[in-house]
């Protein structure tokens, strides 16, 4: 049987294969994706478009939610700005606001690359550099 869609089938495999860690850094990479989609659809005026990437966007911040474990103050604190953050994807749905998905934007950027950095620091300590 033929793979009709090759990069389908890469991305498949790749998230079968990736560590929680690197999971993780894809959603925060798959949200900015659909964050910088509905951003060109607002300023095209397209609703349909924009509806439908920032519903992925908030879909993302709510997996990341659910996943979320907040039994230290750190994982409270994240959960407060992911809440934060899908407010602001809501918003920026309801009221084509550029501005409020910007701020969302800053935020999911600012989680990814932290996130990006700790995984960078744990492949040294465990492979060295």
């Amino acid at each position: 049987m033929a793979i009709s869609n090759p990069q389908q089938a890469y991305q498949q495999n790749k998230a079968v294969t990736s560590s929680p860690g690197e999971l993780t850094l894809m959603l925060y990479n798959g949200c900015l994706k659909f964050i910088t989609l509905s951003s060109k659809a607002i300023e095209d005026n397209n609703v349909q478009l924009k509806h439908e990437n920032l519903i992925k966007a908030q879909n993302i911040i709510r997996e990341l939610m659910v996943t979320l474990k907040t039994d230290t103050d750190l994982g409270k604190n994240m959960m407060a700005l992911y809440d934060f953050i899908l407010t602001r994807l809501t918003e920026a749905n309801t009221e084509n606001s550029l501005v409020k998905l910007k701020e969302a934007e800053g935020l999911v950027k600012d989680f990814r690359d932290t996130w990006k950095e700790a995984l960078q620091i744990d492949r040294k300590k465990r492979h060295g550099s």
